[in-house]
């Protein structure tokens, strides 16, 4: 498996209650219908908390402000990522995604790369 990770960012004249709405129910709703074509065969949005904690934690160490939310996307593998993109529905669907991304993302802002998981542990595993 490899998956894609990706920082997004709202646009700056939405509430985050608007973003998270228009990004979990709209944009989740269209990706899960132009998953096939894309290759996708797992989807996870996280959303940005509120938590006061958290910011003085960042602050601390001088960290910069987070994005709004993160996407990962998995594909069974790169040569499956690759044929799903380049094939002709993976290029309609893409451009599906991405009209509907402009819509309520900050895309000049928006950065992603494929990733390789490596688990150092998981105390949530019996």
């Amino acid at each position: 498996m490899i998956k894609m990770v990706v920082e997004v960012w709202k646009k700056p004249e939405m509430t985050d209650e608007q973003f998270a709405r228009r990004w979990l129910v709209e944009h989740g709703a269209l990706v899960r219908a132009n998953a096939k074509a894309m290759g996708f065969v797992r989807y996870v949005q996280s959303h940005k908390r509120v938590s006061p904690e958290i910011d003085a934690f960042a602050q601390g160490r001088g960290w910069k402000r987070p994005p709004d939310g993160l996407t990962e996307v998995w594909w069974e593998s790169e040569e499956a990522m690759q044929a799903a993109l380049s094939s002709p529905e993976g290029i309609e669907a893409s451009g599906v995604l991405q009209a509907d991304e402009e819509q309520f993302i900050d895309a000049p802002r928006i950065s992603a790369f494929l990733a390789d998981e490596e688990t150092i542990f998981d105390y949530t595993v019996a």
